[in-house]
């Protein structure tokens, strides 16, 4: 076990984001106007997935009507919704020539649907423009409104992803206005209302949860049928952010990673850097179909 105030263990080191491919997605989202969890949450493996070609778009906006005490994203209050932004997300998608997309956005707590028509919007463009693509969606809650809920999944993305975060003791403060058991819930109807599709929950460790704690969040999803459990360290964006508690250790990672597998996931990503996101693609492999060409070419004309 490594305490929080310890250096940051060398597993955590990563390199400053740079290259040919980071400097041709960052001008690419500059160019179409739109935001990427990537930079807004100052994601740690930013320089590998933009390098890659790859990048997960936040929609919605850029600021958030919720402040989660893990969150780097600005809170405050949003402006009007950008009926253009489905399109022009979908025509980077396509000039990326990606193989698999994933679509998050902040909570926008101020709009009847929580913004669930412009994720389904987000979907058919992509659908429309790149017609192999597979889609994830990394969805807020829509604070139980299961008919927002159910505009995202008629859109029909291949894997429909809304992160637990943490354990139910902490959601007071690491999520103040969420609810686990709303979480479950909307895992649940997601699979109910789609069987055939994927869904997704991920969690941080190192936020003062226990082991015992994780290993029955765990049992929670997978209850729910969750198909895909991503599990990673919590950095601490700033000091005006929730403390680390401590950092696992990757030996701890693959232990509850492999806990995980034997409770009937089939497929888990366990380790200090995993995000939700993070190798996306890579994560829903074995099960979504795959394409001829590699992510990463270079960036294709838009064709619209």
């Amino acid at each position: 076990m490594t305490l929080a105030t310890d250096p940051k263990p060398d597993w955590l080191r990563v390199r400053f984001p740079v290259g040919g491919g980071y400097e041709r997605l960052r001008d690419l989202m500059r160019e179409q106007n739109l935001h990427t969890v990537c930079e807004e949450a100052r994601c740690p493996n930013i320089g590998d997935c933009w390098n890659r070609g790859t990048a997960t778009f936040m929609i919605l906006g850029d600021i958030c009507t919720r402040s989660c005490g893990f969150c780097a994203v600005t809170t405050g209050r949003p402006g009007a919704l950008d009926l253009g932004e489905p399109k022009r997300v979908a025509l980077a998608v396509q000039r990326m020539n990606l193989r698999h997309a994933v679509i998050t956005s902040v909570n926008r707590d101020d709009v009847a649907d929580g913004g669930a028509g412009i994720f389904a919007e987000t979907i058919r463009w992509t659908r429309r423009l790149s017609p192999g693509t597979t889609i994830e969606v990394l969805i807020p809650d829509f604070l139980g409104d299961w008919a927002a809920l159910e505009k995202v999944v008629e859109a029909a993305p291949e894997i429909l992803n809304h992160n637990t975060e943490t354990v139910p003791r902490l959601y007071g403060r690491v999520r103040p206005k969420a609810k686990y058991e709303r979480s479950l819930e909307l895992l649940k109807r997601a699979k109910v209302a789609a069987p055939e599709r994927l869904t997704k929950s991920g969690l941080m460790a190192g936020l003062g949860e226990t082991k015992d704690e994780l290993l029955a969040v765990f049992a929670d999803l997978r209850a729910q049928d969750v198909d895909i459990l991503t599990l990673g360290q919590y950095l601490r964006p700033d000091k005006e952010h929730l403390a680390i508690e401590r950092y696992y250790h990757p030996d701890e990672f693959r232990e509850l990673g492999e806990a995980a597998r034997k409770m009937g996931f089939p497929h888990v990503e366990s380790g200090p850097l995993v995000r939700s996101s993070y190798h996306a693609e890579e994560q829903a492999a074995p099960v979504l179909p795959s394409r001829s060409f590699e992510v990463g070419e270079e960036l294709l004309p838009l064709i619209d």
